[in-house]
């Protein structure tokens, strides 16, 4: 691992001038590193040539680096690990420079952390930036996590927590961790809370491999990435983050340069599996992940995941979890803005804002891991039901819908805005008791849309703003309050109980 920390005030200061006094170090000035208060850049090895030898081991080392009153800095070790090993159970101050690491920075000791402007810059694209492992009262903020030019692509996390509780991940910014692995992921986590962070870009090509599953048995190329993840947690709080993508879209030149949907082969061969089999060498689900995903039903639950801003993502918010709530979000561009499923029980879905969505704002359905109450048989154990029920989808609004990006990829598929469907399987329950109420959905097109600059009338993107599965249909639907704007076959294909 090497360490590169710049430092602050008058010495950082005096080494710039001592550096541009040179006329030819004036010429290799504009690449690297960033002084104080963007007055200058500079490389550390430009400046090494010219630097008494004092000058760059107060550099390397960090001595320049000024630590907040009171506060223990990294600066002085060789290494941020090094600085965390001999400060066990501190939450130590990062100064402002970049940090090349070649292997994840560690944390395994209650109440460490890290904090402070530097930059945590990983050079091996199959490494993790940091990992905290069975610890309680981590702290981890306003740091940069990033991977070095060329190995943006990567088969890791940025952020990588497991088995701990009280947890805090604040004011991140997570650049250019392209992953099929979530980037930032807490697992067998409680008590525990990200937020303040932005994570931008996060999604790459590559393939979803599902050749070992029963269910699909098949492999296809992708664009796949999850912003924050969380499984086999509880006591979650996903708050205020911003989730964005703008580095992969996925429209039609995309799709055509990278084979979107070509079927491959996977680690094991093709079989025909019980759901999802293509019809030929093509699927069009390969948009793959999410900016925001909580899922291991049965095991996640007590999660808040409010006041997040979502933008070009493939699902905005995919939910298995129950006894949550989500809240107050923005999900601007996603193929799926909100999805609930595999069970999730008692959540509450309000007060949301979708918009440019493409095949569903809002979908609703038990899942192929529902399941009714089950008695102990030949080494399972028993297991109460889990299916989707007891819910209330309030207060949300969705519009612009099929305006998005993927427009042209789902424009075969559309039902309604609002789907509320019954199982995967036939062994799956019934989904029940769901209030929907206070909602909007709103026809954007009905006050024409813009094309090559001219109004242009056109008919709804929708054919209807609720769907609800006909067979196996779900029971105790109430709705009341809402506005739907009808599509192209009318509000709903069932009559709605408790609308006008």
């Amino acid at each position: 691992m090497k360490m590169m920390a710049c430092g602050f005030g008058h010495a950082w200061e005096e080494i710039l001038r001592f550096a541009q006094n040179d006329p030819e170090r004036g010429r290799q000035g504009q690449q690297g590193l960033k002084g104080p208060r963007g007055q200058a850049k500079t490389t550390l090895g430009a400046v090494a040539g010219r630097l008494p030898v004092l000058a760059i081991f107060l550099i390397v080392h960090g001595a320049l680096a000024e630590a907040p009153v009171g506060a223990l800095s990294v600066s002085g070790h060789s290494s941020l690990q090094a600085a965390i090993d001999a400060n066990p159970g501190k939450v130590l101050y990062v100064p402002a420079g970049d940090y090349i690491l070649e292997a994840p920075v560690r944390i395994s000791s209650d109440q460490g952390g890290l904090w402070g402007p530097g930059r945590l810059i990983q050079s091996k694209p199959d490494q993790n930036i940091v990992e905290i492992a069975n610890a309680r009262g981590v702290r981890i903020h306003d740091l940069t996590l990033m991977r070095a030019e060329g190995s943006q692509d990567s088969t890791a996390h940025a952020l990588y927590a497991t088995q701990c509780r009280d947890l805090e991940v604040a004011g991140l910014q997570v650049i250019d961790n392209r992953s099929q692995a979530g980037t930032i992921y807490l697992d067998h986590c409680r008590e525990s809370v990200v937020r303040d962070c932005l994570v931008r870009n996060y999604q790459r090509v590559g393939v979803d491999d599902r050749t070992s599953s029963p269910l699909y048995g098949y492999a296809f190329r992708v664009i796949d990435g999850t912003g924050i993840q969380v499984t086999f947690s509880s006591g979650i709080q996903i708050l205020d983050n911003r989730v964005i993508e703008d580095n992969l879209y996925p429209d039609e030149a995309t799709k055509t340069k990278y084979e979107l949907g070509k079927l491959t082969e996977g680690k094991q061969p093709r079989t025909k599996g019980t759901i999802g089999q293509p019809g030929g060498d093509y699927v069009n689900n390969w948009h793959q992940g999410s900016a925001i995903t909580v899922s291991s039903p049965e095991d996640t639950n007590h999660v808040a995941i409010v006041g997040n801003y979502i933008e070009n993502a493939a699902q905005g918010i995919d939910m298995h979890t129950d006894n949550s709530i989500c809240s107050r979000n923005v999900i601007h561009y996603a193929f799926v803005g909100l999805k609930c499923m595999h069970g999730a029980k008692n959540v509450i879905i309000s007060d949301n804002i979708v918009t440019h969505n493409d095949l569903w704002g809002l979908v609703m359905l038990p899942g192929v891991l529902s399941h009714p109450t089950e008695a102990a048989s030949e080494g399972k154990e028993a297991h109460t039901a889990n299916f989707t029920r007891g819910n209330i989808i309030a207060n949300n609004i969705f519009s612009d819908y099929g305006l998005g990006h993927e427009s042209y990829n789902w424009a075969a598929q559309r039902a309604g805005v609002i789907s509320l469907e019954s199982g995967q399987l036939p062994e799956n329950p019934i989904m029940t008791d769901v209030i929907i109420e206070g909602n909007i959905v709103y026809d954007t097109a009905r006050e024409q849309i813009l094309e090559e600059g001219m109004p242009k009338d056109v008919p709804p993107r929708y054919d209807w703003a609720v769907y609800i599965t006909p067979d196996l249909r779900p029971q105790g639907l109430i709705f009341r309050d809402n506005i739907f704007h009808p599509g192209t076959e009318g509000v709903s294909n069932i009559a709605l109980e408790g609308e006008e």
